[in-house]
């Protein structure tokens, strides 16, 4: 099986401290991605638990590039809401740093995750519900999930459900844009 990727916007989801120190959540259970996948509370355990028992660890990377390792994840579990992170960019690697200048600019504003599905299967609603992932990189990307959903009509927030629907409608148009 070929590596997959998944996007989540920081927002206020990720936090950088000292201009190196950076946490959040990569992955957010339940939540409808463009591909129309919905990540399930548990998918990450057996992993995560693998890579302990292994003495690995998941990798930070600059934009999915294994040639740009930019930090070290110090802490990554899943807890009730999703996949948290917690970590530390590397100042004595070029594109750390850049990373760090980036983050504080507001100019990078996405964390993706990179991963091989293990089991998955369709839910009611014809989405694909990811119960078991292998869990490889997480990475600071320029691309957050869903880039044009941020403002609802009259100030309010979209659930779920219109997210989820406005996602496959995105994607949809993607893949008709690109002839697939």
């Amino acid at each position: 099986m070929d590596l997959e990727h998944k996007f989540c916007r920081f927002d206020a989801e990720v936090t950088v401290i000292e201009g190196t120190k950076i946490e959040g959540y990569a992955s957010l259970f339940g939540a409808c991605d463009q591909g129309n996948d919905v990540v399930a509370a548990g998918a990450y355990l057996s992993s995560l638990k693998r890579l302990k028992s292994e003495g690995r660890a998941v990798k930070m990377l600059w934009q999915h590039d294994p040639a740009q390792p930019i930090g070290i994840w110090d802490e990554v579990h899943e807890d009730s809401r999703g996949l948290y992170v917690k970590g530390r960019l590397l100042d004595s690697v070029e594109k750390g740093r850049e990373a760090a200048a980036l983050i504080a600019a507001g100019a990078i504003d996405g964390l993706s995750i990179g991963y091989r599905t293990v089991r998955a299967a369709k839910n009611d609603k014809g989405q694909r519900l990811l119960t078991e992932l292998e869990l490889w990189e997480v990475s600071l990307v320029t691309f957050p999930m869903l880039p044009s959903a941020r403002v609802a009509s009259k100030g309010e927030t979209l659930n779920d459900a219109a997210l989820c629907k406005l996602a496959i409608a995105l994607e949809g148009a993607r893949r008709e844009m690109a002839g697939t």
